[in-house]
Formats: C-alpha cells, structure tokens, sequence
C-alpha cells in the first residue's frame, strides 16, 4: 500500500501531553494497526507538528507500517517563535517519549525529528538515555546556522550510544557535508548518513533536477523504514 492508494486513509488523532505541572503541549498520533514501529517526531524551529512537511512524512511513514507521534514544544504552543531553553526542549522530548510508549505498548521507538527538533531529541539522549527508544532519525541536521559552518552542535553526538540516522540534502546551508561526514565516519557503527541528492534543508529540490518535493519525501520514508527495520 503506498500513499497514492485511495484506499489508505491517514487520520491523526489528538493528544494532549504533560511535560511537567502546569504545561502540556499537543500531539497528533498517527498509529497503523500492524505498527512495527513509532517515530516520535519533533518538528523543526520555525514551523509546528501541523505543517505540512510534518503531516506529509507521517502519511507516508503511517503506509510503510510506521506510526508517528507529532507533538509541539512549549513555545510553538503558545504561538512564541523564540525557542524553549534546551533543558524545558529536553523534557517535553522525554514526555512525548513516555506518551509514545503508553499509546503504543510493545512497539519499537524511534525518536528524533526535522532539525530543530532532532538536535533537541539527540541532546536529550546524550544527557541522559530516552527508554525504550532504539534509535534517532534525523530528518536535516542541524549543523550550523546558514553561511557559518562549524560543528559544535555535533560534539554531543559522540555520547548517544544508539544509532544515528542523518537525512540530509545535498544543498542543505545548514549542514556542510564537509564538516558533517567525517562526524558521521568517526561515530562509526552507530551512524548512517543517507544523501538526498538536490534537496535544501526544507527537502525542496530544484525543477531542473528532474525530481520534485514528492519523490523526495517517498525517498525519506523509505529511508527511514528500511533503517528502522536494522534496529534490534
């Protein structure tokens, strides 16, 4: 079954989420039946669980037997565009692991997310290991900010001690695959880099590449699929 099929119907179903007393996010759960596994999904710093890059990668996760759990940070709930700090990020990734966890019991988890939200998702495991969650999948590291390459975001890395799976664009400005694969190359065993040829950070690809955003994003989920599938 493939997202192109009219007999698959993607419904997400709304979730609230306690980060601690006093401070819930929301969540969309996209669960199918036969779920092999459940990617906890932070979405990125400038955009919420709702845009449509989000909902599209959950659809087409949801048709390889991939459920998903979308859910905001504090500060995209309240309609903020600055950031949480790291340790109030680091907590609701935790939470919206727990969540995962109760709504899919007996499911492999996966977490991460696109950008912003998987560096938050890889921080959070290098302080302290996410329960349950086999592996992180990052859809667009974040290396660097636009035009400033560097890798100090990088040097938490070497403390996750899952494995790694980087999504990342060959045009990406956040991410030089020049600083980026050597990082990749010393994590060993427990990194996968997966080059989408012609994609930015947005995963948008040019006219004259002969592909468009929608063969990318078919290309993403089956990234993450066949990966999720080497995880025991």
């Amino acid at each position: 079954m493939c997202r192109d099929d009219p007999s698959f119907a993607s419904i997400a179903r709304p979730l609230s989420i306690e980060v601690k007393p006093g401070l819930r996010v929301s969540a969309l759960l996209q669960l199918p039946s036969k779920a092999r596994a459940c990617f906890v999904l932070g979405h990125g710093a400038g955009a919420g669980m709702a845009h449509s890059f989000m909902s599209d990668i959950a659809t087409a996760l949801e048709s390889r037997q991939i459920g998903t759990l979308r859910y905001q940070f504090p500060y995209m709930e309240l309609g903020s565009k600055r950031p949480d700090p790291p340790a109030l990020c680091h907590a609701t990734v935790r939470a919206a692991v727990e969540e995962a966890r109760r709504q899919a019991p007996g499911v492999a988890l996966i977490a991460g997310g696109k950008s912003f939200g998987g560096r938050m998702t890889s921080q959070a495991q290098a302080a302290s290991p996410l329960p349950h969650v086999r592996g992180l999948a990052f859809v667009g590291f974040p290396l660097h900010p636009a035009k400033k390459p560097s890798v100090e975001r990088a040097a938490h890395l070497s403390q996750v001690n899952i494995p790694m799976l980087f999504l990342q664009g060959t045009r990406d400005d956040l991410a030089d695959l020049t600083l980026l694969e050597p990082i990749v190359d010393k994590l060993g065993t427990r990194a996968t880099l997966k080059r989408i040829e012609g994609a930015d950070h947005s995963f948008h690809v040019l006219a004259r590449s002969g592909r468009n955003d929608r063969e990318v994003m078919e290309e993403l989920a089956d990234a993450i699929a066949s990966w999720t599938g080497t995880l025991d």
